[in-house]
């Protein structure tokens, strides 16, 4: 469901190459631009170009279908699709707000939705979530992370504010979604601080410190105007342990998770883990088809999504009264 940039760069491929789907119909508002889509990733001639959304909805040939359209149309066309018979795999924030949501508890009964958080499908997510439980970093007292990039194109669809667009939106609710995977727990409260661009309105750096009760936090710093950077920082009464390249990994190239128990400053006695190259959007294009196909369910649905957009209005909420807002 569009010609988005995620979706031909990253998940559509992804697609391809898990044996569970194929690419059947791509729409677009405009039906030579799907064409064109359709040509430039090389799909089958049986692959249909759809002028319209509705019409992709419609098609009987679909089973299931990707949303990564801009952020305030995740909810609707959601629930067109899942009203018409169709799974949903839907691009991250699933809304613009919690309440917005909620919508999606309407979605019936039977059909697969996923919220395309395709990190959690990763070795190296699933590896720092193990070490977290094993208790090797002791008891866990905080997790930090960071996410920047650099896009000050006014026509970029992250850079207005009206349909969804700023940091925390687009990149900070990886660092909220990282946060609730590792305490595997809901956090309470929230206190936050935006700067955002004089003339798109969107959050271009926001930092927030997430309170998780019993003396656990999460602080996160997010920009879309800064140098490129990312890592996530799980610190123990043990140890602390890493993830050097944690949200976009390149899918042929292997990721490093590091383990340092603070034996000498400069890291030398840490531990290094190396875990194979993955591509996570495969490995959520499997997932999210393993469900359709009832051969077992996701582990995260509309509560979860819901609950990571309560999170995210806590933060705009405490933006706005520079305090404490509770979650």
């Amino acid at each position: 469901m569009s010609t988005a940039e995620i979706g031909r760069t990253q998940v559509v491929p992804a697609i391809l190459k898990s044996p569970l789907s194929e690419v059947v119909a791509v729409a677009s508002r405009d039906r030579a631009a799907a064409e064109n889509y359709i040509a430039e990733l090389g799909l089958t001639s049986a692959c249909r170009a759809h002028g319209s959304y509705d019409a992709l909805v419609a098609n009987p040939e679909v089973d299931a279908i990707y949303n990564p359209l801009p952020n305030h149309l995740h909810v609707p066309m959601t629930l067109a699709a899942a009203h018409a018979g169709k799974h949903v795999l839907c691009e991250k924030p699933i809304a613009l707000t919690a309440k917005e949501a909620e919508q999606l508890r309407h979605i019936p009964k039977g059909i697969v939705f996923y919220e395309a958080f395709m990190v959690r499908f990763h070795p190296q997510w699933l590896r720092m979530r193990e070490i977290v439980r094993s208790g090797e970093l002791g008891e866990i007292r905080a997790v930090h992370a960071t996410f920047s990039y650099f896009n000050a194109d006014p026509a970029n669809v992250r850079n207005k504010a009206d349909i969804g667009g700023g940091g925390v939106y687009d990149i900070g609710c990886y660092a909220v979604t990282a946060s609730r995977f590792l305490f595997g727990s809901e956090p309470k409260r929230v206190v936050a601080l935006l700067d955002r661009d004089p003339d798109f309105g969107t959050d271009r750096l926001a930092s927030a410190i997430i309170d998780f009760d019993q003396g656990r936090q999460m602080s996160f710093i997010c920009s879309t105007q800064a140098s490129p950077q990312q890592s996530i920082q799980v610190l123990g009464t043990k140890a602390r342990a890493e993830l050097v390249i944690p949200f976009n990994p390149p899918a042929g190239m292997p990721t490093a998770l590091v383990v340092d128990g603070g034996a000498t400053l400069d890291g030398s006695l840490a531990r290094r883990e190396i875990l194979p190259a993955t591509d996570h959007y495969t490995e959520q294009a499997n997932a999210f088809c393993r469900a359709v196909l009832g051969e077992g369910p996701l582990e995260w649905g509309v509560e979860d999504a819901i609950l990571n957009m309560r999170v995210l209005d806590a933060i705009f909420a405490s933006e706005k009264t520079q305090a404490w807002a509770e979650i």
